[in-house]
């Protein structure tokens, strides 16, 4: 158990890790965090920082030297570095599996069918000719998505049976990437679980959630989804956090069919946008839990206390007139663009 006044090492720099060390200070632990920005949201909020990049030696040494345990805000730091940093004596946490599997959208299918969990139907492509194959036997539609550092709708393109492949493949930079089938789905949902080293784990409900543009809207609960479909959905992202051996907060979304049945779409091996709402809903958030669960410290209750709607903010929706029962973040970026997550805001709906 990680004693009060350790310090944790955070991986990345953005929003997730600007309120990981929030949630870290708050039970008395100092936060490092290392990235590749200066003036990042995370670093304005730690004790201290580390500005380099992800493949710096020099850096991470000292990076393992002042962090008691490391964690990561985002997937797509590389796996090489969690491999430096345990060569170096250092606690990572979730460690190198997760990365791995999480990164690869081919192995994060694969390894969620090995464990009897559904996805869409889908094709590894390579080359131009693995995408006319694999266009000849989509039926209708599907997305082009490259196998790594896709995210909110980048690195993705939506193609029909009688797209042109060289020009599909050409917008996603000719990158490794599977095409995905379309799934029929009514809805998206997301199970969140928080897992410690000796397997503990609690998870939170699942909420019911809304994209736009590729990127996530709402989340809002109880998500008025059946009850097998609920347990599915925690069931599921249970079994993966195990299987990976995952410790931490780790997040796995799912197409919900008008059956009531699931299919994976993509995991998270950390906290997640859809959580965003629990701090203010549940006994605990996210965040908090992430950072207890890595410091094997008592996970605590995740109960529900109220129905509660988280809505991204992005761009200029910062500077809004928000209401008086608005509990908003923001997330401290120095610029807001057009379609740029700046914040969020949780309202609780049906207020008595």
């Amino acid at each position: 158990m990680l004693k009060v006044g350790s310090t944790i090492g955070i991986l990345g720099d953005g929003q997730l890790g600007r309120m990981l060390a929030c949630a870290a200070a708050r039970l008395g632990f100092d936060v490092v965090v290392f990235g590749p920005n200066d003036d990042s949201p995370a670093s304005r909020v730690a004790h201290h920082s580390i500005i380099a990049d992800y493949d710096d030696k020099d850096a991470l040494a000292e990076f393992s030297v002042r962090a008691d345990v490391i964690t990561l805000e985002f997937e797509n730091v590389p796996v090489e570095t969690i491999q430096i940093l345990n060569d170096m004596g250092a606690v990572v946490r979730p460690g190198h599996k997760s990365l791995e599997i999480c990164q690869d959208r081919h192995l994060e299918k694969q390894f969620a069918r090995d464990l009897g969990i559904a996805t869409a139907d889908y094709w590894v492509i390579d080359t131009v000719e693995d995408l006319k194959s694999a266009l000849s036997e989509l039926s209708v539609k599907g997305i082009l998505k490259t196998r790594r550092d896709g995210y909110d709708g980048h690195g993705q393109v939506r193609v029909t049976t009688g797209d042109d492949a060289e020009t599909a493949f050409e917008k996603i930079g000719y990158q490794p990437a599977i095409l995905e089938a379309f799934v029929p789905f009514v809805g998206e949902t997301s199970g969140i679980v928080a897992r410690r080293a000796d397997g503990h784990y609690t998870t939170f409900e699942p909420a019911r959630n809304v994209h736009q543009n590729g990127i996530l809207y709402s989340s809002t609960v109880p998500s008025g989804f059946g009850e097998e479909t609920i347990s599915d959905t925690v069931e599921y992202a249970v079994r993966l956090a195990k299987a990976l051996d995952h410790v931490g907060v780790m997040a796995v979304e799912f197409f919900v069919l008008e059956s009531g049945e699931i299919v994976l779409n993509e995991m998270a091996p950390r906290v997640h946008n859809s959580g965003h709402w629990t701090p203010e809903a549940c006994q605990v958030g996210q965040f908090e839990q992430h950072i207890r669960a890595i410091a094997d410290w008592p996970l605590l209750k995740t109960r529900r206390l109220i129905d509660a709607e988280m809505i991204n903010l992005l761009g200029d929706d910062i500077y809004q007139p928000f209401g008086t029962d608005d509990l908003v973040t923001i997330y401290g970026k120095r610029e807001a663009r057009p379609g740029r997550k700046m914040g969020h805001v949780v309202r609780r709906r049906n207020p008595g």
